[in-house]
């Protein structure tokens, strides 16, 4: 089965999956780890990360699809990648979307912001037109029918551009073009994401940014509000960057780091029992 036959499995099965988001190979693992069954490739995350510079559109496709790889490399669960708005013209939608199926991703995100494109928390965002809109969705889809094995989930940043209504109406659209997934960012209150939930069909994704515009429901009213898809795109980079603070602070006192992760914890993530177990295997012939 493929990890898109697996992410259409599980999106066919009861209840809401949480998402924590990975941004490199290290955190992907641990959300299987920790047994999720799906994880998603932050944009935002994978900037900070790889680039230490704001999720902005400054990183670029070729960037995201080799931090993708790896990622999906190195897990076994579906992994849902953030594939912004394509690149540029629906031609470099298609190439996208393609490039992502072979980089091993179950699913690609594709959004209607205008590029250069920027969190979908923060200010100063703009979306393309409706028609424009439709036509990236629409590449998108092509790619995955002639032949991607990949899921599409198709975004709208027009709450916050547009109105709480032209966000509704792209993604009903998105949605009856035959989108997997849809998902509208940063609506502003319960309310508005009850209605989402009644007026669109099909899989929905909430987006839950700490400090974030849209309200960090419990898990239990975002399953009862109609949500399939809970992701969590910043929590655990958060928790690592107060994990390097509180770290770098003790050191710069002088003092060694508490409450640390073992060694043989780290070696067990990274898989060095698995290597040594098949190189003994190989020596003994």
């Amino acid at each position: 089965m493929s990890q898109a036959q697996r992410l259409r499995q599980l999106l066919a099965e009861p209840g809401l999956i949480v998402m924590p988001c990975c941004f490199d190979a290290l955190s992907a693992k641990m959300v299987e780890r920790a047994g999720f069954p799906l994880t998603f490739m932050s944009g935002f995350a994978v900037s900070v990360a790889r680039l230490g510079m704001p999720d902005t559109g400054l990183i670029s496709y070729g960037e995201m699809r080799d931090q993708g790889h790896s990622i999906c490399d190195a897990v076994s669960i579906p992994v849902i990648g953030d594939g912004d708005t394509g690149y540029g013209n629906p031609l470099n939608v298609k190439r996208t979307v393609q490039g992502y199926a072979k980089a091993g991703f179950a699913c690609i995100m594709i959004e209607d912001q205008m590029a250069p494109k920027r969190c979908g928390h923060t200010r100063g965002k703009h979306t393309v037109s409706r028609d424009e809109a439709v036509t990236r969705v629409r590449a998108a889809l092509d790619a995955r029918d002639e032949g991607a094995d990949i899921l599409v989930l198709a975004r709208t940043d027009a709450r916050a551009t547009d109105g709480l209504e032209e966000a509704l109406a792209r993604a009903k659209i998105f949605r009856e073009m035959g989108a997997d997934i849809t998902f509208l960012e940063a609506p502003h209150d319960k309310d508005e994401m009850r209605r989402y939930c009644e007026e669109v069909e099909g899989p929905k994704m909430a987006n839950l940014v700490e400090q974030g515009d849209t309200p960090l429901l419990p898990r239990e009213e975002l399953e009862e509000i109609g949500f399939k898809l809970a992701a969590y795109p910043l929590t655990l980079q958060l928790a690592a960057l107060q994990g390097m603070a509180e770290a770098l602070t003790a050191m710069k006192a002088g003092h060694h780091p508490q409450h640390l992760a073992s060694f043989t914890e780290l070696q067990a993530v990274a898989g060095f029992p698995e290597y040594f177990e098949a190189e003994k295997a190989y020596a003994e012939g």
